[in-house]
């Protein structure tokens, strides 16, 4: 295969369809369904989302639960975003603007200091404080920087799946949004758990696809979750954090034979890759030019999925965190 160029995967987006907040209800989210084997696109509900999956296919969901990991000093001159704690008073965050924030600065949020430490190779800023930090009262979520606006009290139920329960996440893993508990309660599922970081909003800025370098997110498989993986005839990865885990784990293990694990991954899914876990996927729609978007090509070709993009444009898809999904079959 020709070496596939990062501005293959570019597209021309309207902004006005770009969701910068969700949908009255969680699942009346319009799906558009990609069936492969017959290489068509139709459109659906998501509501109806059990019209395309047969009873014994098995949801793999996400229950990471996103943080407040955006903070603001207190003279309002820099913000910054957690990344890692590695302790309460131990914090990994990527600073703005990050010529203020040398090795021996300090900053101040909500009345306690801290000192920058180190800078590491990433460029993130270790930043020891002197006390922890009350962060219900201090922090924020991370919304999106494509939403164009601050995040408000409501999006602290909306901006996180009905299931969520593991701490860590700075980002939603979106195509979870999506679910309600009564929708869920009807379909055979299973959760494991990453822990999306800032990585999930980092653009591919080399021009050959196979010189990206992937960001590393920590994730947890259990017992539970293996066993109902490996007895499924059919695994749906809702999303494609679920989709990096499974596939992770499959690069050494076979179908029906993993084995519970926890770690990190900086799997990097694009074409030519075949899935060896994963069956089907519910995914959002994502950002040109992105690794999601890489990775999604990796399912249905990506042919398919820029003709699929430049209908959802045409039939107003509303687009990314809080817009529509899709249904790759």
């Amino acid at each position: 295969m020709t070496d596939l160029r990062t501005d293959d995967f570019d597209f021309d987006l309207p902004e006005e369809l770009i969701a910068s907040r969700p949908a009255e209800r969680r699942d009346d989210s319009r799906m558009l369904v990609i069936n492969r084997a017959e290489q068509s696109i139709t459109h659906a509900k998501f509501k109806d989302i059990q019209d395309y999956l047969n009873p014994e296919d098995l949801l793999v969901l996400n229950n990471t639960r996103v943080v407040r990991a955006r903070y603001f000093s207190d003279d309002e001159k820099i913000e910054l975003v957690r990344v890692a704690k590695e302790s309460p008073t131990l914090w990994r965050c990527m600073v703005r603007p990050g010529k203020r924030m040398k090795v021996g600065r300090e900053v101040v949020v909500g009345g306690i200091i801290g000192t920058v430490t180190e800078i590491d190779e990433e460029g993130y800023r270790v930043i020891q404080w002197t006390e922890e930090i009350d962060e219900e009262q201090w922090g924020h979520l991370a919304l999106p920087h494509y939403m164009q606006r601050e995040a408000e009290d409501a999006d602290l139920e909306r901006y996180q799946t009905v299931f969520a329960k593991e701490e860590g996440a700075i980002a939603a893993p979106t195509a979870g949004l999506h679910f309600t508990p009564e929708l869920l309660s009807k379909l055979n599922h299973t959760f494991l758990t990453l822990h999306v970081g800032v990585g999930t909003f980092r653009p591919v800025k080399a021009n050959l696809v196979k010189d990206h370098h992937m960001h590393s997110e920590n994730f947890v498989l259990d017992a539970e979750a293996t066993q109902k993986i490996n007895q499924t005839s059919r695994v749906v990865a809702v999303g494609t954090t679920v989709t990096r885990v499974l596939e992770h784990l499959g690069q050494t293990e076979k179908k029906g034979a993993l084995t519970p694990a926890a770690g990190d991954t900086n799997i990097f899914i694009h074409p030519p890759f075949q899935p060896k876990i994963v069956d089907a996927l519910i995914t959002n729609f994502h950002l040109p030019k992105s690794s999601l978007m890489m990775l999604v090509s990796s399912f249905a070709g990506r042919e398919l999925i820029m003709e699929a993009y430049r209908q959802a444009i045409e039939e107003k898809y509303r687009f990314f965190s809080y817009g529509d999904c899709m249904l790759i079959l």
